[in-house]
């Protein structure tokens, strides 16, 4: 087991990080634009206080309901990154994403905030999603640390929290996402310029795709080496990409509603690529936003939203045409991960700020294409679902 030197020093920062967010105020909406007989719900990660927050938008705006320490590292940062509810709602699956030197997933009650269960997954596990009947969960081990190995995506089954499977992909998986009928789930490899398609039903790796300018293609089975893309990462898709480079460093892979195509956020270039499931190969590719990180699409099957991760920025687009609608600007740096409401009425963005700002989660109207009201949570917000609306 990897030893980790722990100063106290760390151990006190989390805990004022913790007070802080307990006894900061919370921010209102005044617009009118707010929902009026509707609550919607959300949880939200903060992967530098080891906290979750249970966020409440309403007629009266926005706050913070309910805050749950997360972690099994008492005196160390274990940095929750992703997060996904349960289809039924009665569970919220949380990455851990340090460890010594492996990650953790743990299943929370979401009626009591209790743990119920964990499992230990690869190194750094990031951005996780459950199967539509909530059987399983499918979880990127992002491997954030040493050497640039090809990593995996890790099958758990979630009734005893069982790892029923590990697919080797390629480097740096990340943006775990399934389509609607639930039989393939798909990822990226930040390093390798790839999208990646898993068959559910035979648990295995079925194709990928190269997202690299210029030589897009796709083939079936595995990846069997590293494209190579070494030079275009840097910070975690949070600084811009050398000079010259033709690389997408890819970060999320998000299925169109009826599952037909999947969108790619293309961070390295800028862009967004879309590819043809049937014919397994690239329909279009538009300019998107600074940085373009995480992806949603409205249920309804209209609207692409994308958080632009160096723009302070999210984007809304016309899928039929591809055409941006608005481009928004946020409160604070470092926009992350987004989710749409079941209704099509509102997107839900988690920004994880810079140095002492603390994370924020701001809320869209999809048809104004205004943001309308704002939370402050623990510093950088990431991981984000939607709970409930009643």
């Amino acid at each position: 087991m990897l030893s980790v030197k722990v100063s106290w020093s760390e151990a006190a920062i989390r805990t004022i990080l913790t007070i802080a967010l307990l006894t900061m105020p919370v921010a209102m909406a005044t617009s009118s634009q707010t929902p009026g007989g509707q609550a919607y719900r959300l949880y939200v990660a903060s992967e530098a206080a080891d906290t979750i927050a249970l966020v409440r938008f309403d007629a009266a705006g926005g706050h913070v309901e309910r805050v749950i320490d997360t972690g099994i590292m008492p005196t160390d940062i274990d940095g929750p990154h992703g997060l996904a509810v349960s289809p039924d709602k009665k569970f919220l699956y949380v990455s851990l994403a340090h460890g010594q030197p492996f990650g953790t997933v743990l299943k929370y009650s979401t009626a009591t905030h209790a743990v119920v269960g964990r499992v230990t997954l690869g190194m750094f596990p990031a951005t996780l999603q459950t199967t539509p009947d909530g059987d399983f969960l499918y979880v990127v081990n992002f491997n954030l640390h040493g050497d640039r190995v090809p990593s995996s995506v890790s099958v758990v089954a979630t009734d005893g929290m069982i790892e029923a499977a590990r697919l080797k992909t390629c480097r740096m998986p990340h943006g775990s996402r399934l389509n609607k009928s639930g039989d393939r789930q798909y990822s990226v490899c930040m390093m390798d310029d790839m999208l990646v398609e898993a068959d559910t039903r035979a648990l295995k790796i079925a194709r990928h795709f190269i997202l690299t300018a210029g030589r897009e293609h796709g083939m079936t089975g595995a990846p069997e080496a590293a494209a190579g893309n070494d030079a275009a990462h840097a910070g975690h898709g949070t600084e811009p990409p050398p000079a010259g480079s033709q690389a997408c460093s890819p970060t999320w892979a998000q299925p169109s509603a009826d599952g037909d195509t999947v969108f790619v956020a293309c961070n390295g270039t800028s862009e967004i690529v879309e590819i043809d499931v049937r014919g397994w190969s690239m329909r279009r590719r538009w300019p998107a936003g600074s940085g373009v990180y995480n992806l949603a699409v409205t249920p309804d099957g209209r609207l692409l939203i994308a958080t632009n991760r160096r723009g302070q920025s999210v984007s809304v687009y016309d899928i039929a045409s591809g055409t941006e609608r608005a481009r928004i600007s946020t409160k604070r740096r470092v926009v992350h991960g987004v989710v749409v409401s079941p209704d099509n009425r509102y997107a839900f963005v988690s920004i994880e700020g810079i140095a002492d700002e603390p994370g924020t989660v701001e809320m869209i109207d999809l048809t104004s294409l205004k943001s309308i009201a704002s939370v402050d949570v623990a510093p950088q917000a990431g991981g984000i679902d939607l709970f409930d609306v009643k």
